[in-house]
């Protein structure tokens, strides 16, 4: 595999079309707007620049990774020759079908077809391609530059082939990569998310506040990020998506997502990256502010 195509430039994609880059594959970067294609080549960049800093990669190797990534907004002309084709879009199951139809139209027969989905079924977003054998997932963390994991979903048709080459690429991007089945959450999201629910729940219930939730589980628990920061950097939108996901699939009250967080996304609070969540983000501050504060149902 030399050619590879990542379509969408937000946090994952231009995570996911870096690492590739940055290990001398030639990488499409696709997304419809210009001006976030833009600004996530400058957020690549800005990401290697702090590598080079830190000892991790030369000058050189910065300017190499940049050299690889050619960007597009015409997704045909993107998937042509490609390889592989990595998806990474809104996590929106109409949106992926949608998507993944038009790449079975556009790619040639013998490309693979991987969904960065971190929960929406790869059973079904196969049944829409004609080669539902080529499609699997490649569930990258982020960051993605940094996280070892890839987590590798194989779907009902998944052949296993395919599964041996992105368990082969994933090792050769450094990462670690461990196969699963196709079910709602997969395993990652699966056992992360109800976590974060009820950490929510908890909040929500007055049981305690925001930094004192988080604190508990950094300091009882050995987590590096206490659930509610964590749920912020993950996107509180996402979180509520993928809950959906499981509740849906399931048919279980357990997984059912917490009002508080229904809210706080109908609100437009959604983390990080709307600058509000369970705390507030401003540029260039490392420094967390708890947003939220308990109100009494």
């Amino acid at each position: 595999m030399k050619k590879i195509t990542v379509i969408g430039s937000g946090t994952m994609g231009n995570g996911i079309a870096h690492t590739f880059a940055q290990h001398g594959f030639e990488v499409a970067l696709v997304d419809v707007n210009p001006d976030t294609l833009a600004k996530a080549v400058q957020t690549i960049a800005g990401n290697l620049e702090r590598q080079v800093k830190k000892g991790i990669i030369d000058d050189q190797q910065k300017t190499n990774t940049l050299k690889h990534i050619t960007t597009f907004t015409d997704l045909k002309t993107a998937v042509v020759d490609a390889d592989l084709v990595i998806e990474a879009a809104t996590e929106n199951r109409d949106i992926k079908l949608n998507l993944f139809k038009q790449l079975s139209d556009y790619c040639k027969d013998g490309t693979i077809l991987a969904s960065n989905t971190s929960s929406i079924s790869i059973t079904q977003i196969a049944a829409v391609t004609k080669n539902p054998g080529n499609v699997i997932g490649m569930h990258f963390m982020n960051p993605v530059p940094v996280m070892k994991l890839v987590e590798v979903i194989r779907g009902y048709a998944t052949t296993d082939a395919v599964t041996q080459t992105i368990m082969d690429l994933s090792r050769q991007l450094d990462k670690d990569p461990v196969e699963v089945n196709d079910y709602p959450g997969f395993v990652a999201n699966r056992i992360l998310m109800p976590m974060i629910n009820e950490a929510i729940y908890t909040l929500y219930e007055g049981v305690a506040g925001v930094e004192e939730i988080d604190t508990v589980m950094k300091l009882g628990m050995a987590h590096p990020m206490g659930p509610l920061q964590l749920a912020d950097f993950i996107g509180l939108d996402v979180c509520l998506a993928i809950l959906n996901v499981l509740y849906n699939g399931f048919g279980n009250p357990k997984y059912a997502p917490c009002p508080l967080l229904v809210n706080m996304v109908a609100a437009g609070h959604k983390g990080a990256k709307s600058g509000s969540g369970f705390y507030k983000y401003t540029a260039g501050s490392k420094d967390l502010v708890v947003a939220y504060k308990f109100k009494q149902k």
